[in-house]
């Protein structure tokens, strides 16, 4: 039995899943499977990801705070509520302005 298994079945509150804490990123994986991942992360204020690509599209819920998420250069900013969708092997970034809280969604295209 995996640490996700004890996930299966159960009602969830995803921005419980993970806790602020200071100067860092906390990250918890959910699902992990070959076609792709879902994984909740908690950012600091100043914290962030470099600019990156991935062979996955992706798509960022935000569950608390707001992030500054950068696709191909292009800055958005993506608020409580919303979500963003970055295309696979496009140059993209997150930035913790204020700190925030996500869902990333990835899958395998």
């Amino acid at each position: 039995m995996t640490d996700n298994d004890s996930l299966m079945g159960v009602a969830l509150n995803l921005e419980n899943l993970v806790d602020y804490q200071d100067g860092t990123i906390v990250s918890k994986q959910i699902i992990k499977k070959d076609i792709g991942t879902v994984t909740v992360f908690a950012f600091d204020k100043g914290e962030g990801l470099s600019e990156h690509t991935a062979p996955f599209d992706a798509m960022v819920v935000i569950l608390d705070g707001v992030a500054e998420i950068l696709i191909d250069g292009s800055p958005h900013e993506v608020k409580n509520g919303e979500f963003i969708i970055m295309p696979a092997n496009i140059p993209h970034a997150l930035n913790a302005k204020v700190k925030f809280k996500m869902m990333l969604v990835m899958i395998r295209g």
